[in-house]
């Protein structure tokens, strides 16, 4: 599948979308299709500071548990709330009503290390 072109990602198979100075999260369609059916997620608090290609939490899904990575800085400033009670949307809505979390930049010279939609299919289909 191709990715959506107006994202970027990452080499953990994590997407970003940058609106100003928030960027909305999630992860991939390689990804959750690779996690099978996803029964728990697990994020930040609203308010808490993360690190470009930290460790932000974990996605349970029937298969298997795998960490979370941010691929930008700064401050959670959302999460999705329909996660709670319906973590399956990231496996039905990757791209859409699946995402994870929306974080307000503190350096957004960072998307200059993320992938373009070209770029990460090359290493999402090796």
């Amino acid at each position: 599948m191709a990715q959506p072109e107006h994202l970027l990602y990452s080499k953990e198979h994590e997407w970003v979308q940058i609106d100003g100075d928030v960027a909305t999260i999630g992860i991939t369609d390689y990804a959750q299709n690779s996690l099978g059916d996803i029964v728990y997620v697990e994020l930040p608090k609203v308010g808490t500071h993360v690190a470009q290609f930290g460790n932000v939490g974990v996605i349970e899904s029937v298969k298997a548990v795998s960490d979370l990575f941010t691929p930008v800085s700064g401050e959670v400033v959302e999460v999705n709330p329909a996660l709670d009670n319906d973590p399956s949307s990231v496996n039905r809505e990757p791209y859409a009503q699946g995402w994870l979390m929306k974080v307000k930049l503190a350096n957004p010279g960072e998307a200059g290390h993320l992938l373009s939609a070209a770029d990460y299919d090359k290493i999402a289909h090796d």
